[in-house]
């Protein structure tokens, strides 16, 4: 253990990181030097509350005075207070950390692939500044950038299941057979993923491209959107499009 700073100072600098990720409104890449350094320092403070209950105990008989018995109370009150701050500080690191996940996977309409593949700052600004000289890209800069990076492992694995879990109930509750029996496959009568912030008026909406997306088939047909390009299409066809940001209303 440490004795350069006080019990509870490094699951401080871990909520520092959280409060400047919030305030930023940016991601930053997992601590995990410091969260393990804090699971070092609460295995410290657990061997310290056994050897003094250990203590206590062996200062503990019938003929002692019941103050030589306590005398290990504070000490050992003291130890497990500052274990419990820094599972709680813990806790609401990872806390924070999973809803900006959430918050990242509901920003791309639920494309994980999407997400974990998304470029570094620097190739993603020369993308923006190629889309910009084309007619510009309103949005793009806002997209998240090079998260696969950032996450631990065991993150990774959390949206992968959060993503799964989503289909399913995307499958098993809002679908329905088409053509009214089995083996007409599945039709989505709600799309989960679809964004609520702003209620489309019309069934058929003006595009431009601002990030190639290759061939997508629609209602109308096979589309290729090219950088630059404009379209009139069905909402519904290309509506997770425009939230990935791919395409944009004109």
């Amino acid at each position: 253990m440490n004795h350069t700073h006080q019990y509870g100072d490094l699951a401080t600098q871990l909520l520092t990181e959280s409060r400047r990720s919030t305030a930023t409104n940016t991601l930053l890449k997992y601590n995990d030097v410091l969260v393990r350094a804090i699971v070092r320092e609460q295995r410290d403070l657990e061997a310290r509350i056994e050897a003094a209950l250990a203590h206590s105990a062996a200062a503990a008989n019938p003929d002692a005075d019941a103050p030589a018995e306590n005398a290990y109370m504070p000490t050992i009150l003291l130890y497990q207070t500052a274990i419990l701050r820094n599972k709680r500080c813990l806790l609401a690191y990872h806390h924070h950390r999973i809803e900006f996940l959430k918050d990242l996977y509901w920003s791309v309409g639920g494309a994980l692939p999407l997400l974990l593949a998304l470029p570094p700052a620097g190739a993603n600004a020369n993308a923006n500044a190629q889309a910009a000289a084309a007619g510009g890209a309103a949005g793009i800069g806002a997209a998240p950038q090079d998260v696969r990076s950032k996450l631990s492992p065991h993150e990774v694995d959390f949206l992968r299941s959060y993503n799964e879990s989503l289909r399913t109930l995307r499958t098993e509750a809002f679908s329905s057979a088409a053509g009214g029996g089995a083996g007409h496959g599945l039709t989505e009568d709600i799309d989960l993923l679809a964004p609520i912030s702003h209620p489309p008026k019309d069934l058929q909406v003006h595009v431009r491209v601002v990030r190639d997306c290759g061939v997508v088939y629609t209602e109308l047909g096979a589309i290729d959107f090219k950088r630059g390009h404009r379209f009139l299409v069905r909402r519904s066809d290309i509506e997770h499009l425009i939230v990935q940001g791919y395409l944009e209303e004109s």
